[in-house]
C-alpha cells in the first residue's frame, strides 16, 4: 500500500521559540511541530536537567508508600518486591531492590513465569512472599489490574503498596462514562488513575519506582545524587518498554544514556563491550534494538534470573561471563523469532487475512513468549492492528500490537465476557480466551473496530520541506540537541521533489544496500545511503522510468526524477566528514 506523505505545519511562532533558544529557526519549527510551541517548554524540551524532573511528591499516593516502606523498616520487616519478567519489571525491580539495600531494609524480589502463570502478580508469588516472612508487597510495573491477588496478600496481613503504569482497570456504567477499579492495596501510585495530579501520565514502571526513590531518599536523608546514580537502569526501562521520549522521559533518557556509556557495572561494561558500545556515545537506538533485547529475551526464553545475574555480577569477569549468555540467549531468540514471523507470513498471504482490518492469526509450535514480537513485526510490515495467538494448556494465549487510530486496550474491554484474561494499553495488550471462542473473538474485534481504509495507510510525516544547500555542520549540532529521539519524539524527517538521481552503487555483503548521488532542483548535490533498500529501488526505478534508468544510473549518468523524505547526519570516514542523507522513502511525482 502507497505510503501518505504529511508536510507537518503546526501552529506556533517557531521564530520566537528559535530565537529564545538560540537555535536556527528550522529548529524552532521542529520544536512546534512536536507540540514544543513556547520558549519555556521549548527550554526544557532542548536543555532539561533533573532539576526539571517533575515534583515526586505529585504522584497519588506517592508519600504514602513512602510512609508505608519505612514504617516497615522501623519494625525490622522484609520487604517482598512483585515484579515482572520483561526490561521494565527487570529494571524497576533492580532499581528498587538498590534502594532498598541503601535503605537497610531486607529486600527480595519475585517475578512471575512467564509460560505458567503469565504477567502480573499472582497467589503463588503472595504465598511464597509470606513464607519468605515478607510484612509488605511491594509490585512495580504490575499490580493494578491485579484484583485477586492484592486481596490475598491483605487477607495474608500483609500490608501492600502497587506502583505500575499500566491502564487502570474501569467498568462502563449505563451512562457511557467509565469508573475506574481501584485495587484494594494500601498505597496504588499510578499517574494513569483520574484523581492523580501528576501532570505526566507517561512514566513506564521504572520511572514511576524511581520517583517512589526520591522520595524514600528525602526522608531517609540519603543525598538525592545517589538517585540519579540509578538513571542508567531507569532509562534502559523507559526506551525498551517503548514509552515516549517526552517530558520526564526525555530528561531520565538523556542523562540516562550519559551515564550507561561511563558506567563501571560489571554487568552492563561488560554487555557494552561485547556488543561494540563500550567508549561511544549511545543513543535510544542502542538501548531499543541492542541492550534492551538481551535483557528481555531471558524473560522471553529462558529466565529472567539469567538477567538478574548481569545485574549482581561482582566482577568484570564474572560479567563478561554472564552477558556471554545473555547474547546467545538472544540470539536464539532472534531465530526463533524470524522463523515464527515466516510462518505468520505464510498464513497472512495463502489465506488472505488482510480483508480484515484487524490481523489474527494462531500460530502453531511458536514460543508464546515470541507472539508480541511477532505480532509487531506484523503490524510494521502490513500496517493493521495484528494479534497473534498460540496453544497453550489453558486455551489460547495472545498479544497484540496496534497502530494509531486503533484504542487496543478498549476494544479488547468491549469483548470481556469473551476472554479469560487480559490487560495492556492503546497500543499493545495480552490476552487470553478458550479455543472455542476465538471465530467469535475474531468476528466480534472486526466488525467493531471502526477502522476505515484511511487509517490502514501507512503516514510518512515529514516535517519541513528542505533545499540542500541550508545543510551545514552547526544545523545539524543543533538538531542533535532534539535526542534522544524516538516514540513520541521522531527523529527529524525532511523531504524533496525532483531530486535527480545521477548515481547508484549497490553495496555491502549482499548488495542491499544502495549508495546514491543526487541532486537538487538548485544544483546542490549530496550522497545519500538507503539502507537495505537496494532491491526494492531498483524494481521502483525500472517500473516508473524502465530498465534503462537503473543501467543508467548504475554508470553515474542517471536522469531520474524523484521525489525523497532524507534524515540528513554527519558522516565521518576515515578523518573525513560529510553530510549525508539517509533515505527513508521515495515516489515519483507526476
Amino acid at each position: 500500500m502507497r505510503e501518505k506523505w504529511i508536510l507537518e505545519n503546526k501552529k506556533g511562532d517557531f521564530r520566537a521559540v528559535a530565537a529564545a533558544c538560540g537555535v536556527d529557526p528550522l529548529v524552532g519549527k521542529l520544536l512546534v511541530n512536536r507540540g514544543i510551541a513556547s520558549p519555556q517548554d521549548a527550554h526544557r524540551y532542548l536543555y532539561g536537567t533533573v532539576a526539571d524532573l517533575n515534583d515526586p511528591h505529585l504522584l497519588k499516593d506517592a508519600d504514602r508508600a513512602a510512609e508505608l516502606i519505612l514504617a516497615a523498616r522501623e519494625r525490622g520487616e522484609k520487604i517482598a518486591v512483585a515484579s515482572d519478567y520483561d526490561d521494565d519489571g527487570i529494571f524497576s525491580a533492580y532499581a528498587l531492590r538498590l534502594a532498598m539495600d541503601r535503605l537497610g531494609v531486607p529486600c527480595r524480589v519475585f517475578t512471575p513465569d512467564r509460560v505458567q502463570e503469565g504477567y502480573g502478580l499472582n497467589e503463588r508469588i503472595v504465598r511464597e512472599a509470606g513464607e519468605a516472612g515478607c510484612g509488605l508487597l511491594l509490585t512495580c510495573d504490575n499490580g493494578i489490574a491485579a484484583l485477586d491477588a492484592v486481596d490475598a496478600a491483605k487477607a495474608a496481613g500483609m500490608t501492600v503498596v502497587v506502583t505500575d503504569h499500566h491502564e487502570v482497570p474501569y467498568a462502563v456504567l449505563k451512562d457511557g462514562t467509565r469508573q475506574q477499579i481501584r485495587v484494594r492495596a494500601d498505597a496504588v501510585v499510578d499517574p494513569k488513575q483520574q484523581d492523580c495530579p501528576y501532570p505526566f501520565d507517561g512514566l513506564c514502571g521504572a520511572g514511576v519506582a524511581f520517583q517512589l526513590i526520591r522520595i524514600l531518599y528525602s526522608r531517609a536523608g540519603v543525598p538525592e545524587e545517589e538517585a540519579w546514580d540509578l538513571l542508567p537502569y531507569i532509562a534502559i526501562a523507559t526506551v525498551a518498554d517503548v514509552m515516549d521520549l517526552t517530558e520526564d522521559n526525555r530528561i531520565i533518557v538523556r542523562e540516562g544514556l550519559r551515564r550507561l556509556a561511563k558506567t563501571e557495572h560489571p554487568g552492563l561494561r561488560a554487555l557494552l563491550e561485547m556488543q561494540n558500545l563500550a567508549g561511544r556515545e549511545l543513543s535510544a537506538y542502542h538501548i531499543g534494538f541492542v541492550i534492551g533485547p538481551c535483557f528481555n529475551a531471558a524473560g522471553r526464553l529462558a529466565g529472567v534470573q539469567d538477567a538478574f545475574a548481569v545485574l549482581d555480577a561482582p566482577s568484570q569477569a564474572e560479567g563478561a561471563e554472564r552477558a556471554a549468555r545473555l547474547i546467545r540467549i538472544n540470539e536464539e531468540r532472534k531465530k526463533q523469532t524470524e522463523d515464527g514471523l515466516a510462518k505468520a507470513r505464510e498464513i497472512v498471504e495463502n489465506e488472505g487475512l488482510l480483508k480484515d482490518p484487524v490481523l489474527m492469526l494462531i500460530l502453531e509450535d511458536c514460543h508464546e513468549s515470541l507472539a508480541g514480537l511477532i505480532a509487531g513485526k506484523l503490524r510494521e510490515e502490513y500496517h493493521h492492528p495484528s494479534f497473534v495467538f498460540t496453544r497453550t494448556a489453558e486455551g489460547l494465549k495472545g498479544s497484540g500490537r496496534s497502530v494509531e487510530a486503533y484504542p487496543m486496550y478498549d476494544r479488547l474491554t468491549e469483548q470481556k465476557d469473551l476472554l479469560l484474561r487480559f490487560g495492556g494499553h492503546a497500543m499493545a495488550a495480552g490476552l487470553s480466551l478458550l479455543p472455542e471462542n476465538y471465530e467469535t473473538f475474531r468476528k466480534r474485534m472486526n466488525e467493531a473496530c471502526g477502522l476505515t481504509a484511511e487509517d490502514l495507510r501507512p503516514v510518512v510525516r515529514i516535517d519541513s520541506p528542505l533545499p540542500l544547500g541550508y545543510l551545514s555542520e552547526t544545523l545539524l549540532s543543533q538538531m542533535e540537541l532534539l535526542e534522544p529521539c524516538g516514540k513520541g519524539n521522531r527523529s527529524p524527517l525532511f523531504a524533496g521533489q525532483h531530486f535527480t538521481l545521477e548515481r547508484l552503487r549497490r553495496v555491502g555483503r549482499d548488495g542491499s544496500t544502495a549508495r546514491l548521488t543526487v541532486r537538487d532542483p538548485d544544483g546542490t548535490a549530496a550522497e545519500a545511503v538507503l539502507f537495505f533498500g537496494a532491491e526494492a529501488l531498483c524494481a521502483f526505478l525500472a517500473e516508473e522510468y524502465g530498465a534503462g534508468a537503473v543501467t543508467d544510473a548504475m554508470a553515474g549518468r542517471g536522469w531520474a526524477d524523484v521525489a525523497l523524505t532524507f534524515v540528513p547526519r554527519i558522516n565521518e570516514f576515515m578523518g573525513r566528514r560529510s553530510i549525508e542523507l539517509q533515505v527513508k522513502n521515495y515516489c515519483r511525482i507526476r
